[in-house]
């Protein structure tokens, strides 16, 4: 028998100053059996940083046709897609074609996702909004996030400061340039 998916409920208050925008969420987050705590941190990292009203979590490690996150508006047309992790150069080229906004965030080296980037011809690659998570403040993420959680998070020019309980934690949302 084949493992399910195990949900995370994380209410996160968001503060994201660069923006402007403060929610408070309440997020139930699959993790899928194949997918590591960075990437589903990463996930949910993205989601905020990214968060306007049409945001959704996609079906993502299932569906290879669908970004980790995307926005839609209320005509059902694509406004945002979001990636985690390094796509491929065909992903991103097929990805750039069909959205005008295509975000990246990565927990890996940088380095990796813009070498994939430069590997063949990307529909204006320049405009693909790319963004780097520190993987050791990733780690101290998962150490401190349970399957039921609760962050404060803010967001000011780059650096992000999640607090959880008494606990805080900061790094830094790094902007990558792929050309």
């Amino acid at each position: 028998m084949a493992p399910s998916a195990t949900i995370y409920h994380l209410k996160i208050d968001l503060s994201d100053v660069t923006r402007g925008v403060y929610e408070s969420l309440d997020l139930r987050v699959a993790r899928h059996p194949s997918e590591t705590m960075r990437y589903l941190l990463t996930r949910v990292i993205a989601y905020c940083l990214c968060y306007e009203e049409g945001i959704t979590f996609t079906k993502g490690l299932a569906n290879s046709d669908e970004p980790a996150i995307w926005v839609r508006d209320l005509q059902n047309n694509l406004r945002a897609w979001i990636e985690v992790g390094s796509p491929s150069a065909d992903r991103l080229h097929k990805a750039r074609k069909g959205c005008d906004r295509v975000v990246v965030f990565t927990q890996h080296d940088p380095a990796l996702l813009k070498k994939t980037a430069t590997e063949r011809d990307i529909h204006q690659v320049a405009s693909i909004e790319a963004f780097a998570l520190s993987p050791e403040f990733l780690d101290e993420l998962d150490a401190a996030t349970d399957r039921n959680t609760e962050w404060v998070m803010v967001h000011n020019d780059g650096d992000l400061l999640i607090t959880i309980g008494d606990d805080g934690y900061s790094g830094t949302v790094e902007k990558v340039s792929l050309v």
